[in-house]
C-alpha cells in the first residue's frame, strides 16, 4: 500500500474494524501493530495532505478509518462490541472477521440469532453489486431445480440463507449481501490442495473430485446457468467426507448470455470464446474445468486421463461436450483405467481449514 488511490480502495471495502486492523485483541504488539497501520493510513488519505482530485473522498476516508479504529480501540480495551450487526429478511448476522478476499468481494465469518455460524459477502464496491444478484438468482434457481427427488443435489453448492442492501453509515454507499451457509469448517480450496500437494494429485484422488465437479456443473446447466469461473479457489472439497462444493458464484451467467465479468487474474485459465465477447454455455465450464484437472493432476497421471482433459477443451465450443454426457463417459474411463471403485481416503498434509 503505497498511494493514494491503494489506500481510500483498502478503507472503502472495509465494514468491520477488523478488516483493517485485525482481529481485535488484548496482545500489545497487535495493538500496537493496529497503530501503526491507523498512522500510514492517515497519513496517505488526510484530506490536508491529498491532491484536492481526491479531497472530497479522502475527506469521507478518513472518516470511515478513524471510526474503524476507535471502535478497535474500544473493542481490544474493554471487551465491548464491535461487530456489525446486519438485518434481512429472515434473521439478523453479527459480522465477526473477514475469512477470504474474493476476486470482488469479501467473505466474513457471522453468527444469526440463534448463534449458527453463517458466511456474509459482501462486494468491495458498489459496482460489483450486480455479480452478487447473479450469485442469488443462480444459487436460488439451482436449489429449485433440485427438488422433487433431486435433494441429493444441494450438497454441491453453497446455500443461499438470507440476502440484504446493506448502506455504509459513513459513505453511504449502498451494497447488496448475501447471507451464505458456513461452508468453512472442514472444507478447503483446491488452491490449498495444490499447495499441499506441490507435484500434483495422484489420479486416484483427482478422480472422486472430477466426478462430483462434474455433477454439479451438470446440475447448473439443467438449471440455465453457467459458472464461467471454475478455478481452483472456487471448489471446494472436505478431505474426510469425500465432499465437493463449487463455490464462487459471483460471475454465474444464465445460458446465452454474456458474462458481466470474468477474472482478470485467470485469464489463462478461460476458454478462447470469453475474448471474443461470446455468450457463455455449458461448454465454457467443461473448457474450464479440464483445464482445472490438468494443473491438478500429477505428471504421473496415465495419458488417456490427459486425453480426456485435452478433448474437453477444444477450441470450437462446440466441439466440447455437454458435463451431463461426460459423467457416464468418465466413468467409463475409470473402470478401464481403475477397476472395481474402493473408497481412497484423502487427508491434506497439513491441518489448515480442517
Amino acid at each position: 500500500m503505497k498511494t493514494v488511490t491503494e489506500a481510500l480502495d483498502i478503507v472503502g471495502a472495509a465494514i468491520v474494524p477488523s478488516d483493517l486492523f485485525g482481529p481485535i485483541t488484548h496482545d500489545p504488539a497487535a495493538q500496537r501493530a493496529a497503530r501503526r497501520r491507523f498512522h500510514r493510513l492517515s497519513v496517505l488519505i488526510h484530506p490536508d495532505r491529498v491532491d484536492p482530485a481526491y479531497a472530497d473522498c479522502a475527506a469521507t476516508a478518513f472518516t470511515h478509518v478513524s471510526d474503524l479504529y476507535s471502535r478497535w480501540q474500544r473493542a481490544a480495551t474493554t471487551d465491548a462490541a464491535a461487530a456489525i450487526v446486519l438485518v434481512g429478511s429472515r434473521g439478523s448476522y453479527r459480522l465477526k472477521m473477514r475469512h477470504v478476499r474474493g476476486s470482488v468481494a469479501d467473505l466474513h465469518h457471522a453468527t444469526d440469532s440463534g448463534g449458527a455460524g453463517v458466511v456474509i459477502k459482501v462486494p468491495r464496491n458498489v459496482s460489483s453489486n450486480a455479480l452478487i444478484d447473479a450469485e442469488r438468482a443462480a444459487l436460488t434457481e439451482i436449489a429449485a431445480s433440485a427438488e422433487g427427488g433431486n435433494d441429493w443435489l444441494r450438497a454441491y453448492f453453497p446455500q443461499l440463507i438470507d440476502h440484504l442492501t446493506h448502506a455504509d453509515p459513513v459513505t453511504g454507499a449502498r451494497r447488496q449481501v448475501n447471507v451464505l451457509d458456513s461452508l468453512t469448517t472442514g472444507f478447503v480450496t483446491l488452491a490449498e490442495v495444490r499447495a499441499a500437494y506441490p507435484d500434483g494429485l495422484d489420479p486416484r484422488d483427482w478422480v472422486w473430485m472430477h466426478r462430483r465437479l462434474l455433477r454439479a456443473l451438470a446440475a447448473a446447466h439443467r438449471a440455465g446457468w453457467v459458472h464461467t469461473a471454475v478455478t481452483a479457489d472456487n471448489v471446494l472439497i472436505h478431505p474426510e467426507r469425500h465432499g465437493v462444493v463449487l463455490a464462487g458464484w459471483s460471475f454465474a451467467t444464465r445460458l446465452g448470455t454474456v458474462p458481466l465479468a470474468t477474472i482478470p487474474s485467470r485469464r489463462d485459465h478461460y476458454p478462447p470464446e470469453s475474448s471474443t465477447g461470446s455468450p457463455a454455455t455449458p461448454a465454457w465450464d467443461v473448457f474450464m474445468a479440464h483445464q482445472l484437472m490438468l494443473a491438478m493432476l500429477a505428471d504421473t497421471a496415465p495419458d488417456p486421463l490427459r486425453a480426456f482433459a485435452y478433448g474437453c477443451m477444444q477450441p470450437q465450443p462446440g466441439l466440447r461436450p455437454d458435463a451431463v454426457d461426460l459423467l457416464d463417459e468418465f466413468d467409463d474411463l475409470l473402470d478401464t483405467l481403475y477397476g472395481r471403485r474402493r473408497f481412497r481416503p484423502f487427508t491434506m498434509p497439513t491441518t489448515k481449514g480442517q
